[in-house]
């Protein structure tokens, strides 16, 4: 545990950003059950992998607010998106994502503001873990638009 105070702004952050992680496992892990149910088995797998990927994010966020001394703490879950075809939900979490990644971008520069270098580093790199995620989304949701629609269980 640090010996200092922690910056209440920092632990703002961390309170949204676990917010949001446990949001997009609750969000892909629907998706995941939704899908399947489509009879799209590889999707629902790649979804269910990753809800797996944002509660790494989540577990990490609680180890990083228990070690400045502070409880874990989120505030309310986004709801699901609920969508009528695959390539609609990837656009919404396409959308997510990229709030989630203003989140950390903010948060890093807020740290790198206030010198707190540890938290910078921790925010930098779930920063770019969404945004490999976030291009891994672009990816898959342009390679559906490219393939017939009986063929979007194979792709991703």
């Amino acid at each position: 545990m640090l010996a200092t105070r922690p910056d209440q702004k920092v632990l703002g952050y961390l309170g949204r950003a676990l917010s949001l992680e446990l949001s997009a496992v609750q969000q892909y892990s629907t998706q995941a059950r939704l899908v399947a149910s489509w009879g799209l088995s590889e999707a629902a797998a790649s979804l269910r992998k990753e809800a797996d990927e944002e509660l790494q994010h989540a577990d990490r966020i609680i180890e990083r607010m228990l070690a400045i001394g502070v409880a874990p703490s989120s505030s309310q879950l986004r709801p699901v998106k609920i969508k009528s075809d695959l390539s609609a939900l990837l656009k919404a979490n396409q959308q997510f994502e990229q709030d989630v990644i203003r989140l950390y971008q903010s948060a890093t520069q807020h740290c790198a503001g206030v010198g707190d270098h540890d938290s910078r580093v921790f925010f930098e790199e779930l920063l770019r873990e969404e945004q490999q995620h976030l291009t891994e989304l672009d990816a898959w949701l342009h390679r559906l638009q490219q393939v017939p629609v009986q063929d979007m269980s194979n792709h991703r």
